[in-house]
């Protein structure tokens, strides 16, 4: 009853205020007309002046068993609607709002019509509607790749001069892969062939350009040459009706091909971006390697998908972990991060969550489920309700709204909210006897043995040879589901109730990942901490043994014949590999900006810039452009890992301390409680330089570093060596910790007496100043069967002490790690190393790494001269930087 009343609420407010008008703005009470407001850029493509919302809520009135309302609205859709506006509109959204709309609304008002009480005047005229926007959009199909153009001009097409549109050259796998329920339909509903050939050689194209090897698709391709422009690949935004669409096709119309390209990608989701109870994107080339750190909220329809698949566990773990994201935020944001901040704050009252509660509802039975929906029922009316609707949310976390009510909301939320709640007699038909489009509109399953113009020839296995253990799990009967374990699903959420308050969920979930019965999943290099007890002892399992180096590094070394069984061996040789991968896409993906240690007393006054790498934890000098100005002082004892014995010497400095013994957010602490106001971590690793190693980023410790309010930056042993030189010789030793170097102090160069003479200090000027910009090289990858050590600050499991590097030696290359001194933390924290541009300028001008402090007076016009040469490398480094 509280849907149906929120329904009304909704429905009415849009019949009142903004018919006929595409949608309703719920804030100022009027109808959104394209043209009349201001451009809202993609989203607006939707919209092409034929009263959106209306067509595509006709089929939800009739779900709610509101059909008097339903046959009032066909009669306007009919009356109102037109469909030859001269406006360009997005394929996607028009065929599965409108098109679906329309099938939908045909659909059930034949279902009505046969039983006699409702619609008895309705002689298809929808279904004619549908045929007249289905040819509107054929024109988009005209490509060589048969994908079709993203947007079509409802009047014009594509090409036509007045069409405005047709010079786009990529679309997304979702907007090409999106289309076979309804023009499959629309085929079935008029005998027209031709709508469900265009849309199944669309689907087939993209089949054929997947990416063999890990059979992944990626988010944008180009529908000329079908080249992937992006090639990351996951089950959110870009890509995800495309997967729903495989699947529910072979339901709908009965052609194994779809269900064994549908089963083939789903085991290169559940291999690759499955990190349950997470779901994160991976390059399809390298999909071993996340592609990013968060998640987007359209990746909430997957557990639903997962039910109609039969892979309940999975289903029900990231169901569980989107729900509490739910409770934490009250809706789900646009975009999360992986430890569940908020990434895009938006909520478009997205209908996916209670898309898959319903589903997983309908397959468990499980009462669980309904006091989800009932937390989303009430957040609803409690946080987006307005006095004219629901209003999107602008922000989550401030409970700001926007100006906006999509139609899906109408479409799709209250259709799953009342059937997740509805029992059989509370609806006038059999809703199993329907399949839900991606949009919620229903195509009847009797379509299926209906104008068959398409042979099911199988073009699939002409490609590959499929694994049939793939199939079992299609399409179960719910009833054999938990034949006797009633508490199946309480006992897979349970490890999950507290997944979002934790800051690094993977170790959690991948610890509790096989609660149950059956054999644990192989170690993935991204999820392994060499500090780890059961970690080591898989790796000595899969014959993988650690080698502490002298400098501080940990080197894998596999040998074959040492694992426990030849299963072993090759989980062995799989992780080393996976390592190899993980460390080269890191060292070519992972950009680092550097900060700068400038030192500014005399005689240097800002001539001598030191590239230094930043920490995760304490003051972000990029946000604070003034940066940390101090005289520098070395501590007692000089590793900072316990209280500091002369606080007298530190107070109110920057503090000059050793690398290694302890963690690097000991270190700070213990500074800061001395009073310093900042700290430079020199390397204790003998002939270190930025020159020859890429950045290197501090980790925090695993825990909350709140506390830490200086900041800290890390300085390679040569580097730091020129500030303790410049100590030795000249005591007061004052520098700038910032986020990149300022301009030279003239003014303290005009009055002091002891000034650098003309040509020390221009060369020290043209080859320091820029140094702060760029990151030591990193080696290049080993040559196949040859072998290297990449000096790789970037622990793949990210140390929270002083972390070197891990090397393999199979192929002896090295990849990140940690020294003996840290205990990794999952991979939230993560050191990381820089930008892997060479080194052309170096930080010191001598070789031996001593700089010649020789003065003599310099005249006023050689300084100003010289200025303006500095300020002109700083416009340029800045310049490249951007």
């Amino acid at each position: 009853n509280q849907v149906l009343e929120m329904f009304d609420h909704a429905y009415s407010n849009y019949m009142e205020h903004a018919y006929p008008a595409d949608e309703l703005m719920p804030l100022t009470c009027r109808g959104r007309v394209r043209g009349q407001e201001p451009s809202r850029g993609d989203v607006d493509d939707a919209l092409g002046k034929f009263s959106l919302t209306l067509i595509d809520t006709l089929d939800t009135l009739v779900v709610l068993n509101k059909t008097k309302q339903f046959e009032e609205a066909v009669k306007k859709v009919i009356k109102d609607v037109n469909l030859d506006n001269d406006i360009v509109v997005s394929v996607f959204e028009t065929n599965i709002r409108v098109l679906g709309g329309l099938l939908g609304g045909h659909s059930v008002a034949i279902m009505l019509k046969e039983k006699g009480e409702y619609m008895q005047w309705y002689n298809g005229e929808l279904l004619h509607m549908a045929k007249e926007l289905g040819y509107k959009l054929l024109p988009a199909f005209n490509t060589t790749s048969g994908l079709p153009y993203p947007r079509v001009n409802l009047k014009f097409g594509v090409r036509h001069p007045e069409a405005r549109t047709g010079t786009e050259t990529d679309t997304c796998t979702a907007c090409a892969g999106t289309l076979i329920l309804e023009f499959a339909a629309l085929s079935r509903f008029t005998g027209t062939s031709i709508f469900e050939e265009y849309a199944r050689k669309a689907l087939d194209f993209i089949w054929e350009k997947r990416q063999r090897s890990s059979n992944l698709v990626g988010v944008t391709i180009n529908i000329h040459t079908g080249d992937w422009v992006r090639k990351d690949s996951g089950v959110g935004a870009g890509i995800d009706s495309y997967y729903e669409y495989l699947l529910k096709a072979y339901v709908l119309l009965g052609d194994d091909s779809f269900l064994e390209r549908f089963n083939t990608h789903y085991d290169a989701i559940m291999r690759y971006i499955s990190q349950p109870p997470l779901l994160l994107d991976v390059h399809i080339h390298k999909p071993m390697l996340n592609a990013r750190t968060w998640m987007d909220s359209l990746l909430a329809f997957f557990p639903g998908l997962q039910v109609l698949k039969g892979d309940i566990r999975p289903a029900i773990e990231t169901h569980e972990m989107l729900y509490q994201v739910i409770k934490k935020h009250n809706f789900l944001p646009e975009a999360f991060t992986t430890d569940f901040r908020v990434h895009w704050a938006q909520h478009p009252l997205r209908p996916e969550f209670a898309e898959s509660t319903y589903f997983l509802y309908k397959a468990t039975g499980d009462p669980y489920y309904l006091e989800v929906g009932k937390t989303l029922i009430e957040n609803l009316n409690k946080y987006a309700r307005v006095p004219c609707g629901f209003a999107a949310m602008k922000d989550v976390r401030t409970g700001s709204h926007e100006d906006r009510m999509d139609s899906f909301f109408l479409a799709e939320m209250f259709k799953y909210l009342y059937l997740l709640f509805a029992d059989k007699e509370d609806m006038i038909f059999d809703i199993e006897d329907y399949i839900f489009t991606t949009e919620a509109h229903l195509l009847p399953l009797w379509l299926s043995t209906t104008n068959q113009t398409i042979s099911k020839k199988n073009t699939t296995t002409e490609y590959m040879e499929l694994d049939d253990s793939n199939f079992d799990w299609t399409c179960p009967n719910t009833q054999i589901l938990f034949p006797n374990d009633p508490m199946f699903a309480q006992s897979i959420r349970e490890p999950l109730k507290n997944v979002v308050d934790k800051s690094c969920p993977r170790g959690i979930s991948r610890a509790e990942e096989n609660l149950g019965s059956g054999p644990k999943p192989p170690l993935r290099a991204r999820d392994f901490m060499a500090s780890n007890p059961e970690h080591l002892e898989i790796l000595k399992k899969m014959g993988v043994s650690l080698i502490h180096l002298k400098d501080g590094r940990v080197q894998l070394v596999q040998h074959a014949v040492q694992a426990a069984s030849s299963l072993d061996a090759e989980d062995g040789l799989r992780f080393m590999q996976e390592m190899i991968e993980l460390s080269s896409q890191q060292q070519k993906e992972q950009q680092l900006p550097p900060r700068a240690v400038q030192i500014v007393s005399h005689p240097f006054f800002g001539r001598v810039v030191l590239t230094a790498g930043p920490a995760q934890f304490g003051m972000d000098l990029s946000k604070h452009k003034a940066g940390t100005r101090g005289f520098v002082a070395t501590i007692k004892p000089y590793n900072g890992c316990s209280e500091i014995t002369n606080p007298e010497a530190v107070k109110e400095k920057i503090a000059l301390m050793q690398r290694g013994q302890c963690m690097f957010a000991e270190k700070a602490r213990n500074i800061q409680k001395a009073g310093a106001i900042g700290g430079i971590v020199i390397d204790d690793n003998e002939g270190s330089s930025s020159d020859t190693a890429p950045l290197f980023q501090m980790a925090g410790d695993g825990k909350n570093t709140d506390d830490i309010t200086i900041p800290m930056l890390f300085l390679f042993n040569k580097e730091g060596n020129i500030i303790l030189d410049a100590i030795r010789e000249y005591e007061a030793v004052e520098v700038l910790l910032s986020d990149k170097a300022k301009d030279r102090d003239l003014e303290m160069e005009n009055t002091d007496q002891k000034l650098s003479d003309n040509d020390s200090h221009k060369q020290n000027s043209e080859e320091a100043t820029s140094a702060s910009q760029d990151v030591g090289a990193v080696s290049d990858e080993p040559e196949e069967g040859g072998s290297s050590d990449v000096t790789d600050p970037e622990p793949l499991s990210p140390a929270d002490a002083d972390s070197d590097s891990v090397s393999i030696s199979n192929q002896d290359s090295s990849v990140p790690g940690t020294d003996e001194a840290g205990a990794p933390e999952p991979a939230c924290t993560a050191c990381t190393q820089g930008d892997n541009r060479p080194q052309e300028q170096k930080t010191e001008t001598e070789s031996d790494s001593k700089v010649n402090w020789d003065n003599k007076v310099q005249p006023m016009e050689s300084i100003l001269a010289d200025w303006n040469e500095d300020i002109e490398a700083f416009e340029m480094m800045e310049k490249d930087e951007l």
